[in-house]
């Protein structure tokens, strides 16, 4: 389970949110399908992107003209995971259940601000977009190296949420910054400071997922176990790989329970709550969603913002 805040310059989100919301209805333009794909938020599964959009922008009460105001969350889970929601739940019940579960990690978003008040989803101001598919970018080594074409459809499972939160909670009078990592004196004042523990936000959402679906999660699967590998000393990874031999070697012979629990979480979304105690070093590579590369106008359809600019400079 990957889970990344994009930060303010590839989200471009000093000014209005209208970019972002159209560059996320992407597949509602490259599909044009009889019924789009609505946004959603704790409350409501069909709302329309004006209304998300208009409803973000005027949430910015005594923000200056550089100031963020709304921040985009991705919330991808892993191809294992996301085929176990299919064979769980179906095609459009794995939907559903991601929406659901986009819920409880906004949850877990406001909790991770230890803000009086500000204690889940119905605090915040923020609107989500279930999106199915990935495209190849020129950033992408598959691209550069000539195996794939730039916006080229991604092979394999890519459900995934992306999340577009306001800077001001539902009151529009409480700052709140996921990209805040002010530490104050002690514990009291880092919650007057407002910090945000992205790692920890993180690692809410793992744990989240593996307690509401009752996910096998293997150890080599876990953000520990790639925290150990890549910042861990020798030792640490020495310890964790044998670990990890060891759970293989308990888990042969056994199987996944297939009776589970015929959860629903969407379209009745429900509160949810989870507390966020822990605390890891930030390794996770961040996904990040440039709305200068929006391939699907530029490589499916055609367009190419750059040049047209560069002719526009060019004629004066």
């Amino acid at each position: 389970m990957f889970i990344n805040i994009t930060d303010s310059k590839e989200a471009a989100n000093k000014g209005s949110s209208s970019g972002l919301v159209h560059y996320l209805e992407k597949e509602n333009r490259i599909y044009n399908k009889n019924e789009p794909e609505y946004w959603f938020n704790g409350q409501q599964v069909r709302i329309d992107p004006y209304v998300a959009m208009r409803t973000i922008d005027n949430n910015i009460a005594k923000l200056g003209k550089d100031d963020a105001k709304f921040f985009l969350l991705n919330i991808s889970p892993s191809q294992k995971e996301i085929t176990f929601l299919k064979k769980q739940y179906g095609e459009d019940g794995a939907q559903d259940q991601m929406k659901g579960f986009a819920v409880r990690v906004m949850d877990g978003y406001a909790q991770n601000f230890k803000r009086e008040g500000i204690n889940s989803h119905e605090d915040l101001v923020w609107f989500g977009k279930l999106e199915n598919y990935r495209y190849y970018t020129h950033n992408d080594p598959e691209v550069k190296q000539g195996i794939k074409k730039r916006g080229g459809r991604k092979e394999g499972e890519q459900m995934h949420v992306q999340i577009i939160v306001s800077r001001k909670d539902a009151t529009n009078k409480v700052k709140l910054s996921p990209m805040n990592t002010s530490r104050g004196k002690n514990e009291d004042h880092s919650k007057k400071m407002g910090q945000f523990d992205r790692v920890a936000f993180k690692q809410c959402g793992e744990t989240l997922f593996d307690e509401l679906f009752e996910f096998d999660r293997q150890l080599k699967d876990t953000m520990a176990y790639a925290n150990a590998h890549k910042n861990g000393s020798l030792a640490e990874r020495v310890q964790m790989e044998t670990r990890n031999k060891e759970e293989e070697a308990a888990h042969l012979g056994t199987s996944l329970t297939e009776n589970q629990s015929d959860m629903k979480l969407a379209p009745g979304i429900h509160p949810y709550s989870t507390t966020i105690d822990q605390s890891f070093e930030d390794f996770i590579s961040p996904i990040h969603v440039d709305i200068k590369d929006d391939v699907d106008d530029e490589a499916i359809h055609g367009r190419n913002r750059h040049r047209k600019r560069q002719a526009r400079t060019n004629t004066r």
